[in-house]
């Protein structure tokens, strides 16, 4: 008897041989929430558990060439695309997935932890506003991350908000801009969901004294592999909120670095571990 097959997500992302960040992470994410991860590296890490000390570009000719076959083989629930390192990467991801048009798209493409991350180069950071975010479903951004997208288009030495900014986004054809580390209810943080509209939803979190590495990388995989099980934006961001706190209260200390959130928390607390 053939097996009904777990969903397949395709991810773009850096290889991180912690498996706190990118692709690897991913895979666990994924696992986690009955998934399968197809995995496409844009970069390989040179890192441990306490930094990322250097980052080297996989050729795009390769990359393209890659999620194509995978592609024209397996259908696929949901495409999360991660850090990339070019605008060339940028380019041939976004040619890929807009022949995916009907496939949830979830875009968390900036590592606060990556040196020179992409967030210094503002022809990298335009690519992703003109090629990548429209085609969106959800565009994950911390409100930092927003903030310099937005210096884009502001005129100088002007301050547009927060809900100016995320409609410069959606008027362009994102669906759903997700915007993290926002001020919530007392002490507490914050995620707010917006839309064309205005906000969807915001749901609070209790801030957890870490230091962590991956806590936004769990936070995208969750929401990618809720929307690849059919959840909508709202339901899967409030599912993707309760798995990433999780994963953060039961994180894990594997060297002398930050702290890596315990994706399969669950599965350990339900084997009394």
């Amino acid at each position: 008897m053939q097996i009904q097959p777990s969903p397949l997500i395709l991810t773009f992302g850096v290889a991180d041989p912690v498996g706190a960040l990118g692709v690897q992470a991913d895979l666990a994410t994924f696992a986690a929430h009955g998934c399968h991860a197809l995995s496409i590296p844009t970069a390989l890490l040179v890192a441990d558990s306490a930094r990322v000390e250097e980052w080297h570009e996989v050729d795009t000719g390769v990359m393209a060439d890659q999620a194509r076959q995978v592609l024209e083989d397996m259908p696929v629930a949901a495409v999360k695309i991660g850090a990339i390192a070019s605008i060339e990467q940028a380019a041939a991801i976004a040619e890929i997935v807009s022949d995916y048009a009907d496939v949830p798209l979830i875009v968390d493409p900036f590592l606060s932890a990556l040196p020179d991350s992409g967030m210094s180069d503002e022809d990298i950071v335009a690519s992703i506003r003109q090629i990548l975010a429209p085609q969106a479903t959800i565009l994950q951004l911390s409100q930092s991350e927003l903030g310099r997208m937005a210096e884009l288009w502001r005129e100088a030495g002007a301050d547009g908000g927060l809900e100016i900014d995320v409609a410069e986004l959606t008027s362009r054809g994102c669906q759903y801009v997700l915007v993290t580390c926002t001020s919530g209810s007392g002490n507490n943080r914050a995620n707010t969901l917006f839309d064309r509209d205005g906000v969807v939803t915001t749901i609070d979190w209790q801030h957890l004294p870490g230091p962590f590495v991956g806590a936004g990388t769990t936070l995208s995989g969750a929401l990618a592999a809720l929307m690849a099980r059919g959840l909508d934006a709202a339901e899967a961001l409030a599912a993707a909120r309760e798995f990433t706190y999780g994963a953060l209260r039961h994180a894990q200390r594997f060297g002398m670095g930050k702290l890596v959130p315990n994706r399969f928390f669950r599965a350990h607390l339900a084997h009394g571990q």
